[in-house]
């Protein structure tokens, strides 16, 4: 038996009390287990996996391997405040984390791995973020040899870092994410330039300019085009501050894997450029850093976590500037219905942050182009390359919400004409 992916239900009470669900599974009984990526909607069950009997193998990309590492133990600090904080036990121990992680084995992209029963498994580069994967499988038929892939989280190309997402043919079963499943983004050629815009404009004003930022991908791809900015005079210098931990980790782990970066990036690196450093940046590990913050002179820059204001130092600092006139917030991710960051984003004038009621009187901001995720588009692009050859039986579409995949099915069906089903939690497929 065979997993893909064993990822957590994030952005409201009700999906997060899913993850103290028993699996639909026996995890003693799967013995391999494939990540495509390490974002936490992606792996932060594997230790109630483990705690649950699973002691099989797992597989990832190196850089997904190191990343999931890395990023495990704030993860695991997260979820333990969580449950403290709802009444609750937490979902697993720290010798359980550990011991899921151990069974890590890293891999590289394109090398096949062969399992019993004829089955052979390719990871391919989904360009979604560093080490992400869209996973093949193929396994015998009474006919032939079959082909099933796994998105995981399709990329957004291009992007400041990676390479474009690797499409794929031949597939005869295809199960992709729909996050941006009813959306188009905007034209990534002036994301450089509306970010530019409202740096000088918060600049100008007096303001400090919050960007709520996932520690993974995000922050360092926001890092690269500052620095770009930055050398190429195209904003005023003014403070940078990364204030998240993790994402100061984080970016180390980028510094070990330049090869996984696109040759626009790798070109950069190799002619002497700090891609990740730039003049007034400043890295804030400690809280005690993060605190001084507060004594710099507006205007300023924070980059903190968490990305989608559902906790983290971001809170603090929107407890802040949110009710100050000169300041802007700047949303360049996703941002989940229920979260924080989504109720800004949608307008109310007035939210609550560790118990206060705080006026939203900023500058509320948005750059869809900065988007790991593919939108309807890139989405259907993907499909109807997959489908080449005329093999396609059925896509499975999942992880967005109810409306954006029902839309990306539709299109499916409608574009391409292959059908598209949105599958039940625990639902059973035969493929043949």
């Amino acid at each position: 038996k065979i997993l893909v992916d064993c990822g957590l239900s994030q952005g409201s009470k009700y999906a997060e009390n899913l993850n103290y669900e028993s699996f639909g599974y026996n995890p003693s009984e799967v013995g391999y287990l494939f990540l495509t990526h390490s974002h936490v909607d992606h792996v932060g069950r594997l230790p109630k996996l483990y705690k649950d009997g699973f002691r099989g193998k797992i597989y990832a990309t190196k850089p997904t391997k190191d990343l999931v590492t890395v990023s495990f133990p704030d993860t695991r600090q997260r979820m333990v405040q969580d449950a403290l904080d709802n009444g609750k036990e937490p979902l697993f121990t720290v010798e359980e984390m550990e011991a899921a992680l151990s069974l890590i084995e890293g891999v590289d992209y394109d090398i096949p791995i062969n399992l019993p029963e004829g089955i052979s498994v390719i990871f391919h580069d989904a360009g979604h973020i560093l080490g992400s994967s869209i996973v093949e499988f193929k396994f015998p038929a009474e006919d032939g040899i079959r082909q099933i892939f796994f998105t995981g989280d399709v990329g957004n190309p291009p992007t400041p870092l990676l390479r474009p997402t690797e499409f794929v043919n031949d597939a005869d079963y295809v199960v992709i994410e729909s996050a941006y499943g009813d959306r188009v983004h905007e034209d990534r050629s002036e994301r450089k330039l509306k970010l530019a815009e409202i740096i000088k404009k918060t600049i100008g004003d007096g303001g400090t300019l919050m960007i709520p930022s996932f520690a993974l991908e995000r922050t360092q791809e926001l890092l690269s085009e500052l620095n770009d900015m930055v050398n190429g005079k195209l904003i005023p210098e003014v403070p940078v501050f990364v204030d998240s931990p993790l994402a100061i980790k984080l970016t180390e782990v980028y510094e070990k894997y330049p090869k996984y970066f696109n040759d626009k990036s790798i070109y950069k690196i190799e002619s002497g450029d700090d891609i990740f450093k730039f003049p007034m940046l400043r890295l804030t590990p400690t809280s005690e850093e993060s605190k001084k913050i507060n004594d710099i002179p507006q205007p300023k820059i924070i980059i903190a976590g968490a990305g989608m204001s559902n906790g983290g130092r971001i809170l603090h600092h929107e407890l802040r500037y949110l009710p100050d006139y000169k300041s802007a917030i700047l949303f360049i991710g996703y941002q989940v219905r229920g979260s924080l960051g989504r109720r800004i984003f949608d307008g109310e004038k007035e939210v609550n942050i560790f118990g206060h009621r705080v006026r939203v009187n900023c500058f509320v901001h948005a750059i869809g182009a900065y988007s790991a995720h593919a939108d309807q588009p890139g989405l259907l692009k993907w499909v109807s390359e997959a489908a080449k050859g005329a093999k396609l039986k059925k896509v499975f579409v999942v992880q967005g919400e109810a409306e954006a995949a029902g839309t990306l099915a539709k299109k499916i069906k409608e574009d391409i004409g292959v059908d598209a089903v949105l599958p039940k939690s625990a639902e059973e497929f035969e493929l043949r």
